[in-house]
């Protein structure tokens, strides 16, 4: 860094024409300045700059160091430039996966108003419930519910925590009846995702009682707007985040079951590789993404959203 100030120095005296508008320029004083130059003379071992009491003039030497430097330096301040313009105006191609379900419901509706404030910014999202490796996928921010990552290069920042519900289309009940325990739902059709941790084992929690129940399931799979659809379709109970069936059940499409019993909260989290200076696009999309879920969600279905 020492280097590159004297060069600044030397640069903007000989520009200038005086050591003393260059300090006052770069903010030094003349003391500071005079021991900068001296100090890239004594470096070259040759003298960049003749002056006595009346003028200063350069050396021949001087005259090419002036050259060759100052198309380094005007090539620093350009990058300089660049860079800084890509931090408060993000650029290029941002890179986000998540479920299906958290795509639909939380990262399309966004996108215009993110869009909005960051123009230059594309962006392209990948739906996977598993979880794909950053690198090998390009990914860039990976929306997930598992709170550590085995790759220490990755930051996990937490989002909030979701509530889970057991719910089922008006039809259905009608025809199997409503459970009134957890033990009940041994005997329902069960729609599951199989994904989650010990899909097979639902753990429920009543002030201070629990239980936990063993279930078989009638349909599974690894995408929840297939269990959803398929409840919608009246052919079993579900257990989903709330968020991804809440419309269904204000609309009446759904109806929760057991609504005294509590599930395991579910973690969602914003993922991202750990990098020496973390780039614009992933900080301005995390920011945006957590404040978006934060104002425009509904109500209880989310418990201690990041602030």
């Amino acid at each position: 860094m020492d280097r590159l100030l004297q060069l600044e120095v030397f640069s903007r005296t000989a520009e200038l024409g005086s050591l003393s508008k260059a300090a006052e320029i770069l903010r030094m004083s003349n003391a500071a300045a005079s021991r900068h130059l001296s100090a890239l003379e004594e470096r070259l071992a040759v003298r960049l700059i003749e002056r006595n009491t009346r003028r200063q003039w350069l050396t021949e030497a001087g005259q090419e160091l002036l050259q060759r430097c100052g198309t380094l330096l005007n090539e620093l301040a350009e990058a300089e430039a660049a860079v800084s313009d890509r931090a408060l105006s993000p650029k290029g191609m941002l890179r986000v996966t998540s479920s299906l379900s958290f795509a639909m419901i939380y990262l399309a509706p966004m996108l215009p108003a993110f869009r909005a404030l960051y123009p230059n910014l594309s962006v392209q999202i990948i739906a996977a419930n598993r979880y794909p490796d950053f690198i090998e996928a390009g990914i860039d921010v990976a929306i997930r519910t598992r709170e550590q990552e085995p790759d220490s290069n990755i930051i996990v920042r937490r989002i909030g925590q979701m509530r889970r519900v057991l719910a089922a289309a008006p039809s259905y009940l009608v025809s199997h009846g409503q459970p009134e325990q957890p033990a009940d739902l041994a005997r329902h059709n069960m729609l599951v995702y199989n994904l989650a941790n010990d899909p097979y084992s639902l753990r429920l929690r009543k002030g201070n009682g629990a239980q936990t129940v063993r279930i078989t399931p009638t349909l599974e799979s690894n995408d929840g707007q297939i269990i959803r659809g398929a409840a919608l379709a009246g052919l079993g109970i579900l257990i989903q985040p709330l968020y991804i069936v809440q419309s269904d059940i204000a609309a009446g499409r759904l109806v929760p079951v057991l609504m005294d019993w509590e599930l395991p909260l579910l973690t969602m989290n914003v993922a991202y590789q750990n990098r020496a200076g973390l780039p614009a696009k992933i900080r301005v999309f995390s920011d945006f993404l957590v404040t978006y879920i934060r104002e425009r969600s509904e109500p209880g279905i989310w418990i201690d959203a990041t602030k």
